[in-house]
């Protein structure tokens, strides 16, 4: 894992402080003061790539729809091929919560 270099008390810190958001609006307003635009929206923009390369959708298609670059397309695909899961994993979760507000819902 690439993040093994960096691990220490700074970044469990930090994954501490994710781990304590309890709202969207809360993520909003962390986020806000933690990161610049450009970054949030590079972080946002990697997870739709994954979830849409997960639908099988062309790297034309996702490059037309998300505006990334080829690179950053192939970066991601080699994630969801040979990194951790974690795009799978969190994916799958957010999907499984949206469900269960649909059904709870109607």
């Amino acid at each position: 894992m690439q993040i093994d270099k960096l691990r220490g008390r700074a970044l469990d810190q930090l994954f501490e402080a994710i781990l304590s958001l309890q709202s969207i609006e809360e993520c909003y307003q962390f986020f806000d003061d933690l990161c610049t635009v450009n970054e949030i929206q590079a972080l946002t923009q990697r997870l739709e790539v994954a979830r849409m390369l997960r639908e099988n959708k062309t790297y034309h298609v996702i490059e037309k729809e998300t505006g990334a670059s080829t690179a950053t397309i192939s970066r991601v695909k080699r994630c969801l091929n040979y990194g951790n899961d974690s795009y799978q994993m969190v994916l799958d979760r957010i999907k499984t919560e949206k469900d269960t507000e649909t059904e709870e819902n109607n």
